[in-house]
């Protein structure tokens, strides 16, 4: 998990998911380069989980993976920069 500083400037895990199917080329480079940075992460295969489809478009409007859920702030595909930044890497 990512970390961020709480009030006594020590480091807090971020809670990190990754809203994905198996076959999305996209998902499988952001859980990749998520594993890379050793960033923990929880994925969640939509395609099997109807529920948890229906939360990932609650959170995000969107219906499209990857759904990154970092901290509770949503990123839509995998964009690297945004990514990094809500991880403070």
């Amino acid at each position: 998990m990512a970390k961020r500083a709480d009030q006594n400037g020590k480091k807090k895990k971020k809670r990190v998911i990754v809203f994905s199917t198996p076959t999305c080329p996209h998902c499988t480079t952001a859980k990749r380069y998520l594993r890379q940075r050793g960033v923990r992460f929880r994925d969640v295969d939509v395609s099997r989980d109807a529920a948890a489809a229906r939360d990932m478009v609650r959170r995000s409007g969107q219906q499209g993976v990857p759904v990154i859920d970092i901290g509770g702030r949503i990123v839509v595909g995998f964009n690297r920069v945004e990514v990094d930044r809500l991880l403070d890497l």
